[in-house]
């Protein structure tokens, strides 16, 4: 395609909405990120790519310990202008960044100096191409995100699987499925960038839509699409940013797989899907004096929200918004006592993530609706569920005490990463 045509008008209603200022918004997009590849490389051919970030709503702290989530893309996104080069390195321009992050292809071992760069994901996902027998070569791309980064919405998890898709579709014919380009992007995020995730989020922004994902098989999780309309039931996805930092957080992130598996390790067990409430309960008085109350309580919480997830699934496909609402509820519940992710004990003055639930629980009193702590909590984001005609008080209530721009209205994005059609 020329530089100066972007995706249809009719298509990018499909991913973004039909909203005229929401299309407006994103043909200039595009058509910036277009123009900034020509501008860069002095090109007029490209290709345009597009992966969405992720909501967790299902699931908090279960997929590390081969539990089961249920999660949905949504209509923010990564995007990028990218074409083939003969030459034998990747070169990825990203908005925000002052130089490119460049890759050469001859040598793709890890590199410790590149941990927590985007340079570091560009290395190991070609780097696990090559081993699994992939074709990988050089290109240029410029990227862009609208995916906050820190708000729980996958920002690193949709770059991934953005490179791996630009990787699939200019060497690879597009033949490499969405599960394996999500395990390969998960690889890369581990081994190279060096942080200990899980699977769900590269899964959800490589499949798109409402999807459950039961992680029995880590190696092969099964994916299932669930067709439900948030819209049409009448309710808004929101998140609220509630600010804070993650920086020294890993420790809390950490400690909760840990804990959960230091349980199962007590029955010779790997993970807590491996093992019972009833056997938990069973050795409860042992259980405090060998691992202590939290890690029972975060494995008593991996347990229900791990039986919760189906249930929400199964409401869903019901078309019972009331009873997944209270689910969700449940969920946030359990979070917040049992697995204790909504503020660190190391900076117990500052959880804004309770405050903003505290407001949100009041909120939905009077009306109705659900919220829970999101993702993987301790700081950053609450995820809530609104009738459609409250979203806006909602929003004045908490940019009064977040800040402006906090609340985040979410479309669920039925497609997945993907190459955008142009013309």
């Amino acid at each position: 395609m020329t530089a100066n045509v972007g995706p249809p008008a009719q298509f990018l209603a499909e991913l973004y909405g039909p909203g005229a200022s929401t299309l407006a918004r994103q043909v200039q997009r595009w058509q910036s990120l277009a123009d900034e590849y020509r501008r860069t490389f002095g090109e007029s051919d490209v290709r345009l790519f597009s992966t969405p970030g992720r909501t967790e709503i299902g699931g908090n702290h279960t997929d590390h310990n081969q539990g089961k989530v249920l999660a949905a893309a949504i209509d923010l996104d990564s995007i990028a202008a990218a074409a083939a080069s003969s030459e034998e390195r990747i070169t990825f321009f990203s908005s925000g960044y002052g130089q490119p992050f460049v890759v050469t292809l001859d040598d793709l071992a890890a590199v410790p100096a590149e941990r927590g760069t985007t340079a570091a994901l560009i290395r190991g996902i070609a780097s696990r191409f090559r081993q699994r027998g992939y074709a990988v070569g050089g290109f240029r791309a410029c990227v862009a995100s609208d995916v906050p980064v820190g708000s729980g919405l996958s920002s690193s998890a949709s770059i991934e699987v953005l490179i791996a898709t630009i990787l699939n579709k200019l060497y690879n014919g597009g033949r490499i499925e969405p599960k394996q380009i999500a395990v390969i992007g998960q690889h890369a995020e581990n081994v190279y960038f060096g942080k200990p995730c899980g699977l769900m989020d590269q899964i959800v922004c490589a499949v798109g839509g409402i999807v459950s994902i039961d992680f029995n098989d880590p190696g092969s999780p099964l994916v299932e699409k669930i067709g439900f309309d948030f819209a049409a039931a009448g309710y808004s996805l929101l998140v609220v940013d509630t600010g804070g930092s993650h920086a020294d957080l890993t420790e809390d992130y950490a400690s909760i797989p840990r804990e959960m598996r230091s349980v199962a390790a007590q029955f010779g067990r790997q993970v807590c899907r491996e093992i019972s409430e009833h056997e938990l309960l069973s050795r409860l008085a042992e259980l405090r004096g060998s691992v202590g109350d939290r890690a029972i309580l975060r494995a008593l919480h991996f347990l229900h929200e791990n039986r919760r997830v189906d249930l929400q699934a199964e409401a869903l496909r019901k078309n019972d918004m009331q009873g997944f609402l209270r689910l969700v509820g449940e969920s946030g519940s359990s979070s917040f006592r049992w697995l204790q992710n909504c503020f660190t004990p190391r900076a117990a003055t500052e959880q804004g993530i309770p405050l903003a639930l505290a407001l949100a629980e009041g909120f939905i009193r009077r009306y109705e609706g659900a919220c829970r702590v999101h993702g993987g909590g301790f700081a950053g984001t609450i995820l809530v569920f609104l009738p459609r005609a409250r979203v806006e008080e909602f929003r004045s209530l908490m940019e009064s005490v977040f800040g402006s721009g906090c609340v985040k209205v979410l479309r669920v994005r039925p497609q997945g990463s993907m190459e955008i059609p142009s013309g």
